[in-house]
């Protein structure tokens, strides 16, 4: 075991990503401990197990991250830090928004920070599967995918590998109420990534609409699913999904509508929240739940 503490600008609010975190069962996190247990994916459907845990404060962030070796110290350190999106000025952010009409849910929620996905190929995924079902059914159906194909070390659970899925049958998912066409599109994108034909880790360095362009040539993902990865899989700061529902619910609530605001309304309303659109997207979703 090898443990690193790490000291962050803040503020910057880890219980409030614990919570986030929590709400997902495949997740390891204990928030007695501050902690959560963070898999780390290596090739050949390997992967190591890393504890992050909370030391400090909102205020004044500090954490130690416990590692299972000395390997690729570095690459793992810097993939921890990307997740949590420790390179990120919190401040900044929080400062912009306060001149904007989002300052009272910028002062409830301060320190929320956009928490990654825990892997790039696990992030779209649990997207496609997460696609018209409500909350709690969507992480239920992602669970029994999980613990049905995946593996577990540690009490952590790791998603299935693009090749394992790739080689399951539209039978098999059905089984555990998969919809047909999801059951493909889940199978059809485990077969791409897995020979190549969709390179991820190609794309990473690529505009939003070139990758937004790349990933909607496959079945199952559209513009939603495509933004969700630039979000979540990828942290894109400037992100802000006019066609979401819960967008959509938050700006009728914040200015009063009687209605959902239109295309026109949603880009007048967030045009004073650049270049900071993905986190307005955050704390818009935190003000309705």
């Amino acid at each position: 075991m090898v443990t690193r503490n790490v000291r962050i600008e803040g503020p910057y609010d880890f219980d409030r990503v614990l919570d986030r975190l929590s709400l997902d069962p495949l997740n390891a996190v204990d928030k007695e401990d501050r902690s959560v247990k963070v898999p780390y994916y290596l090739a050949h459907g390997e992967g190591e197990v890393i504890k992050v845990q909370a030391t400090g404060t909102t205020d004044d962030p500090e954490f130690a991250i416990t590692f299972e070796n000395e390997d690729n110290l570095e690459q793992k350190h810097n993939r921890i830090a990307e997740i949590f999106q420790w390179h990120i000025g919190l401040h900044d952010v929080h400062e912009h928004f306060l001149q904007t009409e989002l300052k009272p849910i910028f002062e409830e929620h301060i320190g929320t920070p956009i928490i990654l996905e825990f892997d790039p190929f696990a992030t779209i995924v649990k997207s496609i599967i997460h696609q018209q079902l409500n909350l709690k059914f969507a992480f239920t159906l992602t669970h029994r995918f999980v613990t049905t194909y995946g593996w577990q070390k540690d009490g952590v659970w790791f998603y299935p590998s693009p090749e394992k899925t790739s080689g399951l049958t539209v039978e098999e998912l059905r089984e555990l109420q998969f919809s047909q066409r999801k059951a493909e599109y889940v199978i059809g994108l485990g077969q791409k990534v897995a020979s190549g034909e969709l390179n991820l880790d190609a794309l990473l360095h690529e505009t939003d609409e070139v990758i937004i362009k790349e990933l909607t040539k496959i079945r199952g993902i559209g513009p939603w699913t495509a933004q969700s990865y630039l979000l979540f899989g990828l942290g894109r700061p400037n992100l802000f999904p006019t066609a979401d529902i819960g967008i959509q619910n938050a700006i009728k609530l914040l200015f009063k509508m009687d209605r959902k605001p239109t295309q026109e309304e949603l880009e007048q309303f967030s045009s004073p929240w650049n270049p900071y659109l993905s986190y307005a997207s955050l704390y818009l979703w935190r003000s309705i739940e």
